[in-house]
């Protein structure tokens, strides 16, 4: 075993060159809301929250969330959107010392069961009514269905069957006595569940000195200071929008602004009407934005940069940001769950590299790309990314086997991403050995679809493989054998999944394909680069 994987080395290690420090997310938020307690910090369009009054109501959260007998090392469960009790759940979670699992608003009742289950989590916290579904019907579905008790907590809504209102535990008074005196940078902090090649997702498990590592390098790539404001389109329940959204503004001492629901309309009046400095999301979301944007309706002039990651950015796109939105850079970046980001461009870099690579490595990371013999390759070679550094997870929980695994004899971690480095350490991904889907930045994974759908009776064999798309990355279709020879709509595979399987509808397949038989190699598995090659072409 290396040395960089064992904890305490890495600690050791990590803190003497300055990576990990001491101060908590709590400490950071104490010491702005100190400074100057009037300093705008979160907004989402219904309210706007001072550092000050932030903190105020993150310790009479957390001193109700202590009352309700939830301790420090407790998980809870948290499926809200982009909403400012989101951030004030978060820091209420780290003040008590409870490990916050961010569930994405997307996911339904058998997404949600599992990772409640998985994590042992003690409370989900989630909304009432959100984009015409009820989530708190569905926490008390998900609450009747598992052995332990779950606290469950509802956010703008009615709560029902046992269920707390949050508006409620915010009037709690804050009492320093129920909380810890003391709080860990090293202490477990998050679990960001992330679905790659298996069929259920795993558990990242991370401390805040890991989480907070590359948000802390991503401030200083990206100069950012008190008087930015961050739009956040992207969900910060993902590690995209928690990390740039959430963490990156909060270490800075500036503002957040969220969108709860993305319209591309919506979020150009709101980087105007808020002055919003900077932005990060997938690229479709800039996409779509440019696509209606109106120099006469829209002032995005105060936008410096806008990091684009989850998706590969289109070199045309780059170019097109720059001639729209004039004094903004988008700029590149690659990760996971697993590392955060590891590599990320500058704005000073020029816009060819942003066209053409994921960034450079930042101060402290190391990136390396290796072959079928597991040696590193010579720069402009393909190969498997390996990753060494301080944003790595502490471990996949409870699943040592799948931690180890993922491990190399040197301390470097197998990402499963195939990409190279060029000579001057710019990364470009170029693929996956992961069977996932990547639509819009989230991962959708092709084996969970199809063991959903080889339940359907009309289904006899299934791939589900991903088609590019120029607005989301990659869609997924369906690629079936049916029995007897029925055939099956988009509509009822839809309806299928969601009700019946209780999938997440983001993950249905948007296209649907039928074969006499699917192909497959000697040993039977099916070949799904014929099945990609065969489809690729948009109807």
């Amino acid at each position: 075993m290396s040395t960089d994987y064992n904890p305490l080395n890495r600690s050791v290690q990590y803190r003497a060159a300055g990576y990990w420090g001491d101060e908590t997310l709590v400490g950071v938020i104490d010491r702005w809301a100190d400074e100057d307690p009037g300093h705008p910090y979160v907004s989402d369009g219904s309210e706007n929250l001072t550092y000050g009054e932030f903190r105020t109501r993150a310790r009479n959260l957390a001193t109700a969330l202590a009352e309700q007998g939830i301790r420090p090392g407790d998980r809870v469960a948290v499926q809200l959107p982009n909403w400012n009790e989101y951030l004030l759940v978060y820091a209420a979670c780290a003040r008590l010392g409870a490990i916050m699992i961010p569930i994405v608003a997307v996911y339904r009742a058998d997404e949600v069961r599992f990772i409640v289950e998985n994590s042992g989590a003690v409370a989900l916290i989630t909304c009432g009514e959100f984009r015409r579904f009820d989530h708190a019907a569905m926490a008390a579905e998900v609450a009747a269905s598992i052995e332990s008790p779950l606290v469950r907590v509802v956010v703008r809504g009615t709560p029902a069957n046992g269920a707390l209102a949050l508006t409620e535990l915010l009037e709690t008074r804050y009492d320093p006595g129920l909380l810890p005196s003391t709080l860990s940078a090293d202490d477990p902090h998050i679990i960001l569940y992330s679905s790659g090649t298996e069929s259920r997702p795993k558990g990242c498990l991370h401390s805040w000195n890991t989480s907070s590592f590359l948000p802390k390098q991503a401030v200083g790539a990206l100069k950012m200071d008190r008087s930015d404001v961050v739009f956040m389109p992207a969900p910060t329940t993902h590690a995209l929008g928690l990390t740039l959204g959430v963490m990156a503004p909060t270490l800075a001492g500036a503002a957040v602004h969220l969108l709860d629901v993305f319209d591309p309309e919506t979020a150009l009046r709101r980087v105007g009407q808020y002055r919003c400095t900077g932005a990060a999301s997938p690229a479709p979301f800039i996409r779509m934005m440019l696509d209606v944007h109106d120099r006469a309706e829209h002032d995005v002039s105060s936008l410096r940069f806008w990091l684009s990651a989850g998706a590969p950015i289109p070199s045309a796109l780059v170019d097109e940001a720059a001639s729209k939105f004039p004094g903004c850079r988008v700029v590149s970046a690659y990760g996971s769950s697993e590392v955060m980001m590891a590599t990320v461009c500058r704005p000073e870099d020029g816009m060819e590299r942003v066209a053409s690579s994921d960034g450079r490595a930042v101060p402290g990371v190391e990136v390396r790309i290796v072959g079928d013999d597991e040696q590193p390759v010579r720069p402009g070679s393909d190969g498997e990314i390996r990753y060494r550094g301080p944003g790595r997870l502490l471990e996949y929980w409870r699943r040592p086997d799948l931690t180890a695994a993922a491990v190399d004899g040197e301390g470097w971690w197998r990402t499963g991403d195939l990409g190279r480095l060029d000579e001057a350490g710019y990364l470009r991904v170029t693929g996956r050995t992961k069977d996932i889907i990547i639509r819009g930045g989230f991962n959708i994974s092709a084996r969970e679809v199809e063991e959903a759908l080889l339940r359907h009776p009309k289904v006899a064999n299934v791939a589900v493989v991903g088609i590019a798309d120029p607005v989301v990355g990659e869609r997924a279709c369906a690629v079936i054998q049916t029995r007897g020879g029925g055939g099956i709509t988009l509509a009822e595979l839809k309806e299928y999944l969601t009700d019946e399987r209780k999938i997440a509808v983001w993950k249905v397949p948007e296209r649907i394909e039928f074969l006499d038989e699917l192909p497959v190699t000697a040993t039977g598995k099916i070949q799904k680069f014929v099945l990609r090659e065969r489809f690729r072409s948009a109807r």
